[in-house]
């Protein structure tokens, strides 16, 4: 990895390598960890509005996707 300087604000740019390798973007969010005496930088995975909600709620129609489809079309067919 190549080196990088520390602005007097404190602040570094990442190379276009590292940012293209990790799928970084403008307003990425990373986070420093310490591990045994090195810094280790880790990429904050930017979430979709609603993921958080992914498993909370249980329709009762089993059979995933396919069964919701299912339900769809039985309901707009009238059964």
């Amino acid at each position: 990895m190549p080196e990088i300087t520390m602005t007097s604000k404190g602040q570094v740019t990442l190379p276009v390598a590292t940012r293209r390798k990790l799928k970084l973007a403008a307003g990425a969010k990373l986070n420093f960890e310490e591990a045994d005496g090195k810094m280790i930088m880790v990429a904050k995975r930017r979430q979709g509005r609603f993921d958080k909600y992914i498993g909370t709620v249980d329709f009762g129609i089993p059979g995933g996707r396919r069964g919701i489809v299912k339900y769809i079309r039985d309901m707009r067919d009238g059964k």
